[in-house]
């Protein structure tokens, strides 16, 4: 089978990109990916059969450049993907991201959270996955041998990145039956059947998160948007100047310290943030080799050496003193899953309407205690929220929590659930966290009271203003699968927008 990488991942109208591929005799297309699929390029080529080094996860893949490639100057700011056919049609993907083409709107890919979790060639962040997958380890084992250091120089696994179209999502559409085993994927035959890993749902743009989101922006709205990645606001801290809304869609989980320091002056100047995302900014991620190299230690650390602004973790973790919620308004920290495994399992799978006559809700027809979007299911995968009480209006508020704003105000929240009850009788689904940890970041303790309380969470539909900015954060990885199905979802997503352009 075909692979191939490029030597980065955007480029410019009139730049040049390399692509570097293991194949025979193969066809290659190139086409801007958005509300249709436009083909720009096509060519054939022989690139050859080359090894795959056994550290090649870590160190890449070292292949010689396959053919050099210049976007053309009518390339639209957009995702393109770059298809390698071979002559037996088995297919690889990879994709370039255009930038620029003067928007007022700018979607940043969520990159970092593809790298974090890209497998080939062995491990990623999260666990040595392909030894996983051939039951060579435990997960136990498997997620021992993750590595925090991850090479950007090879290919992507085919259902990360190029998953079809009939993917099936990573949240369960119905509630779970009475003493019913619990399950982890919309359609655990479709998973089974085409070996999904564990890790595949969580990343990549085609028939996932941000196309969904394309797909209804850019063709039933007619919305523009220039494009960029989340390593472009790494490299360049004015790439946001110019926009007037900044979109994170699906899954923004990983953030290095300049991307972060972007977005921060982005809204405090007065840009508006519209986070469509679940679990957005938790790791903070480190890029190195010019952006060929990402460093993302999670819960293993890092060597004391490292000066602590420069060390990988937690975003809420002490030592940053820059929890993303000061951003975001809410954090994974005090959200969870909902509708997966056993956590939520029996869940609305939509918000409970509190704050009814906020301004996103308007003309929504929606009421306090109204659920919205359960038949999506909205609320599922992961979420992010916040600590909560009840002011004497009856209205939930802020109750503290690492970095939450003072100012936030709660639209609607369900509840969330961070880790599967260890004392149930159903084998555990989703890979476990470091409670601990977790505990002592949002609450300073780490007793069982005190974990206990982080398995206690909710997702939060909230906004918030901040410096001469704001920011709408919709709380959930599963906001976007609404847009054009729930006229709620669809109605709240176009309130947000046109307010953040001025527009309402």
């Amino acid at each position: 089978m075909p692979a191939l990488y490029t030597d980065r991942l955007s480029v410019r109208p009139g730049e040049s990109f390399a692509l570097h591929a293991s194949s025979g005799p193969c066809a290659l297309e190139i086409a801007r990916v958005g509300a249709a699929r436009e083909v720009v390029h096509r060519a054939t080529l022989a690139p050859g059969i080359h090894p795959v080094p056994p550290d090649a996860d870590a160190k890449g893949c070292g292949w010689p450049v396959a053919l050099t490639i210049e976007a053309g100057a009518n390339w639209r700011s957009g995702y393109y993907d770059i298809a390698l056919t071979d002559e037996k049609e088995e297919a690889a993907h990879h994709f370039i991201c255009v930038k620029g083409g003067g928007a007022r709107m700018a979607l940043v890919l969520a990159t970092n959270t593809l790298h974090a979790y890209n497998y080939w060639g062995g491990a990623s962040a999260y666990c040595d996955v392909e030894s996983l997958m051939r039951r060579e380890k435990s997960l136990a084992e498997a997620m021992a041998g993750a590595i925090g250091v991850l090479s950007i120089e090879r290919p992507f696994p085919p259902l990360l990145l190029a998953a079809p179209p009939d993917m099936p999502r990573l949240v369960n559409l119905r509630p779970r039956e009475f003493e019913e085993r619990t399950w982890a994927s919309a359609d655990p035959a479709w998973s089974r059947a085409h070996r999904q890993s564990p890790y595949d749902g969580s990343a990549g743009f085609l028939n996932k998160w941000e196309h969904a989101f394309v797909r209804w922006a850019e063709g039933e709205e007619g919305l523009a948007f220039d494009y960029l990645t989340d390593f472009d606001l790494d490299a360049d801290p004015h790439a946001l100047d110019g926009y007037d809304v900044v979109c994170l869609v699906g899954h923004s989980e990983y953030w290095s310290g300049p991307e972060r320091a972007a977005l921060d002056a982005f809204v405090d100047r007065g840009g508006r943030l519209a986070i469509f995302s679940g679990n957005t900014g938790f790791w903070k991620v480190r890029w190195e080799n010019g952006g060929r190299t990402l460093i993302c230690r999670k819960w293993k650390g890092e060597d004391e050496a490292v000066p602590d602004a420069d060390k990988t973790h937690l975003w809420s973790h002490p030592m940053f003193v820059r929890p993303e919620a000061a951003l975001t308004g809410l954090s994974f920290l005090y959200g969870g899953y909902h509708r997966l495994a056993l956590c939520a399992s029996r869940g609305a799978g939509g918000f409970t309407i509190y704050r009814d006559k906020h301004w996103a809700l308007e003309g929504t027809d929606l009421y306090y205690g109204d659920v919205v979007g359960g038949a999506v299911p909205l609320v599922g995968y992961e979420n992010d929220g916040c600590p909560i009480r009840f002011g004497a209006d009856g209205l939930p508020a802020p109750d503290g929590g690492t970095g939450v704003p003072d100012n936030l105000e709660i639209i609607a929240f369900v509840p969330a659930v961070f880790a599967e009850d260890p004392s149930s009788p159903y084998r555990p689904l989703i890979p476990p966290e470091q409670m601990d940890v977790v505990a002592r970041v949002a609450y300073g303790n780490d007793d069982p009271e005190t974990v206990a309380r982080v398995n206690r969470g909710h997702a939060v539909m909230a906004s918030f203003k901040r410096g001469k900015g704001e920011v709408f954060n919709a709380g959930t990885t599963e906001w976007v699968h609404g847009l054009g199905r729930d006229p709620f979802v669809t109605r709240i997503t176009r309130n947000v927008l046109k307010r953040f352009l001025g527009e309402a």
